[in-house]
């Protein structure tokens, strides 16, 4: 330890500076992330613009012919027949119109639930009950009706046409 160095010799440290990237393109980014935040915000309108109501009457409307084409091509023997397939029918086009489970669920649990088909108008729900507590009492009965298939069909289309009009808008 004689007291020579070896040339080892303490230096300032860097600036931070020269480690941060060039401040000049701090607008450039700027821009970007504003151009990128308006166009999330315009798809955004655009889709919330897309009105849901045009799109649920598009859909209703789909329904409403293809429960139609239906009712006119049941052929039945009998009124218990025809108040199935009409059952099944009505059922199938609220499951698709109104978006209510009522395609899966028995006659019982329709009419229990209390906010079946909040969507209706309360005119056009109190016939819903009544068009589905007929198709019910002769689809269930123990003796098969005199009445005519053709009769129960009628009845099912007219419902059939208060159900699609009436939706409450």
């Amino acid at each position: 330890m004689n007291g020579t160095t070896h040339g080892f010799e303490l230096m300032e440290p860097a600036s931070p500076e020269a480690l941060i990237p060039d401040s000049r393109s701090w607008p450039m980014w700027a821009w970007v992330v504003l151009v990128v935040l308006l166009v999330i915000v315009m798809i955004w309108f655009r889709r919330k613009k897309r009105s849901p109501v045009a799109t649920s009457l598009a859909v209703r409307k789909a329904a409403f012919a293809v429960a139609i084409e239906a009712l006119d091509r049941i052929a039945a023997d009998d009124v218990r027949d025809a108040a199935v397939q009409a059952s099944w029918i009505l059922r199938s086009y609220l499951s698709v119109a109104a978006g209510d489970p009522a395609l899966y669920e028995t006659h019982e649990e329709f009419v229990l639930r209390h906010h079946v088909l909040e969507s209706l108008t309360p005119n056009a729900r109190m016939a819903a009950q009544a068009g589905f507590d007929r198709l019910a009492s002769l689809k269930y009965s123990s003796e098969i009706s005199e009445e005519f298939p053709l009769s129960v069909i009628a009845e099912s289309r007219v419902l059939l046409e208060v159900l699609h009009h009436g939706y409450a808008t």
